[in-house]
């Protein structure tokens, strides 16, 4: 596992507060690896999930240091979203 995915899962564990209720979402930083979101956490991982998030590693870091919006990141398609819409927008919220 690369350190930007380890550094990842545990920005994401930190900012979420242990985990996501609402669903399964994977985080794919193009380059790097995958990250899934659940309930029970962060983890590296490339399950199958609800919904899929892509985006280079310099958008997912703004993301999570709260620099970048993932609504404007997605309308500006530096975030590709595959799967619940809806589940995104929850996620983005967490994130935000």
């Amino acid at each position: 596992m690369s350190d930007v995915i380890t550094k990842a899962v545990e920005a994401l564990n930190e900012k979420m507060g242990g985990g996501f209720d609402a669903g399964v979402a994977k985080f794919v930083i193009e380059g790097e690896g995958a990250i899934v979101v659940d309930a029970e956490g962060a983890r590296a991982s490339d399950d199958v999930a609800d919904v899929t998030l892509t985006a280079n590693l310099e958008t997912f870091q703004g993301m999570i240091e709260g620099d970048v919006n993932p609504t404007a990141a997605f309308m500006q398609g530096k975030l590709s979203v595959d799967g619940d819409m809806g589940l995104a927008m929850q996620l983005g919220s967490v994130l935000s």
